[in-house]
């Protein structure tokens, strides 16, 4: 997502309200719905420029992650497979596991890393509230512009903490970082977070050394470990 597109802020956005925006927001409707689950043509151009978009996050917020070599990686909610090669340029050697529910952002993510696949990379269609992956399996989970659609996102970092090694670490980035935002009334089943709010979910998960690092205009980088 886009923040100069569409602003948020920590009270009533009026000026969403008038004719001419509702025109406009209806027509970003129909093009946002598919941030939460990729379909079709749309959902495939949308993969796109996500891949594009999500590049500036992600490589700030990767900054605070201290990587290490040979790392065994889950990216949850993988989309189009850009932050997969991002994170191999990251850590030597590591194998990087991307998870969607989206049949497209799978054929997509699959198709970016061609070259890497089943050999360094691999793909599958998969919920962020039931990981098909075992105990203690990755030394780092990573979330970019996803949690807003997850499913019951307390059982959901349950589920990050469970397949994390001990000591594991969970990053979290995101471009909108507040309770009260007007990209909910554009983007259905998209469901805003504070940092806070996100670190007392974590706490209760169990996760703990939670780090909240902010750059503007609404960027967050949550880091937190699993003991």
């Amino acid at each position: 997502m886009k923040n100069s597109d569409l602003e948020c802020s920590c009270g009533v956005d009026h000026a969403a309200d008038k004719p001419e925006n509702r025109r406009k927001n209806g027509l970003l409707s129909r093009l946002f719905s598919n941030c939460a689950h990729p379909r079709g043509a749309m959902g495939r151009m949308m993969l796109s420029m996500m891949n594009c978009w999500h590049g500036p996050l992600t490589n700030w917020g990767l900054g605070y992650v201290p990587f290490q070599d040979g790392w065994t990686i889950l990216d949850v909610g993988c989309g189009g497979g850009q932050t997969l090669r991002r994170l191999l340029g990251r850590s030597k050697d590591a194998i990087v596991h991307g998870i969607d529910i989206s049949d497209e952002s799978v054929a997509k993510a699959r198709k970016v890393n061609a070259d890497l696949l089943d050999t360094r990379v691999f793909v599958r269609k998969g919920s962020a509230a039931e990981l098909p992956y075992a105990e203690s399996t990755f030394d780092l989970v990573t979330a970019v512009e996803t949690v807003y659609f997850w499913p019951e996102l307390p059982r959901c970092f349950e589920e990050v903490k469970r397949v994390l090694k001990p000591g594991g670490l969970f990053a979290i980035l995101l471009e909108v970082a507040s309770a009260d935002c007007a990209w909910t009334r554009v983007v259905d089943g998209m469901t805003t977070y504070s940092s806070e709010q996100l670190k007392e979910f974590l706490e209760h998960a169990g996760f703990c050394d939670v780090e909240i690092h902010r750059k503007k205009p609404s960027y967050a980088t949550i880091i937190s470990r699993r003991p």
